[in-house]
């Protein structure tokens, strides 16, 4: 059976560009018989609200969408994350990160042959080569920190990894492009790249689809799915809507929201055409 998901962050109103990538997961599980999840991501605690949540669920609905119950909450799920980011630990894989963005930027500035990956430069590796007493000095400090994934590391353990993408066929997976990716932080048990990949293992997703702008991230995805034994899915990463100008649609853009759309008088039919021809 193929099960898919729509999983927005509720950090604002959906826009054109979020009906366009939910009617494509929908419509691929119903054709099939399928299942459509629907995913709130609000592990953003300080940016996400329960107003924009209420009001996905209500713009989903007057699209004309429906979904397979429950709705997943991430903030219901700590526990979840937690437990995967222990088994990281167990097996070493994970370190503790005291940079802040300001030193990582000057540490990449100073660096003659900082690593490059597909989207710029990438985390130097800094306290990667800390030892375990000054870790544990440092966190008995109180001081802050990330926890990151050895990515170096962790590749040696999995060996080659793949995925099937419907786009573009089957992918060697690159970790290494990314770096070491942080996994959570000190007050927080995970990160987008450990939740969701925790979650569609979770829900039984069989069928990922999401933005292009997400294609990079399946590198980690893969291998976080490889070290915690969780299955792979396929993965479909569609083209994002853009405006006239060819500027990506946002949650910026007020007048392009599923709401103001409706104030405006636009049925849902008329919505779904406007996805369409863009």
């Amino acid at each position: 059976m193929i099960v898919t998901r729509f999983a927005p962050s509720p950090t604002g109103l959906l826009h054109l560009g979020h009906a366009y990538s939910a009617l494509i997961a929908w419509r691929a599980a119903r054709e099939a018989s399928g299942r459509f999840l629907l995913r709130i991501e609000d592990i953003d605690e300080g940016r996400c609200r329960a107003e924009f949540t209420d009001a996905i669920l209500e713009d989903l609905a007057w699209l004309g969408l429906d979904w397979d119950e429950p709705v997943r909450r991430q903030s219901e799920h700590w526990e979840d994350y937690r437990a995967a980011l222990d088994r990281l630990i167990d097996r070493d894989l994970v370190y503790p990160c005291f940079c802040t963005r300001a030193e990582i930027k000057a540490e990449i500035a100073r660096a003659v042959d900082a690593p490059q990956g597909e989207e710029g430069p990438l985390y130097p590796g800094t306290c990667r080569r800390l030892s375990d007493d000054e870790r544990a000095g440092r966190i008995g400090a109180g001081d802050a920190f990330a926890l990151r994934l050895d990515v170096a590391k962790a590749m040696a353990l999995s060996g080659p990894l793949y995925w099937e993408d419907e786009e573009k066929g089957r992918i060697e997976a690159r970790p290494e492009t990314l770096g070491d990716v942080v996994l959570a932080r000190k007050d927080t048990p995970t990160s987008y790249h450990l939740a969701v990949t925790v979650d569609d293992a979770i829900q039984g997703v069989t069928l990922v689809t999401r933005g292009a702008d997400l294609f990079a991230s399946t590198h980690i995805h893969r291998l976080l799915q490889a070290l915690l034994d969780l299955p792979t899915p396929h993965f479909r990463h569609h083209r994002l809507l853009t405006d006239a100008a060819g500027t990506r649609f946002a949650k910026r853009d007020k007048a392009l929201t599923l709401r103001a759309l409706r104030e405006a008088g636009k049925t849902p039919e008329e919505v779904r055409a406007m996805v369409e021809k863009l």
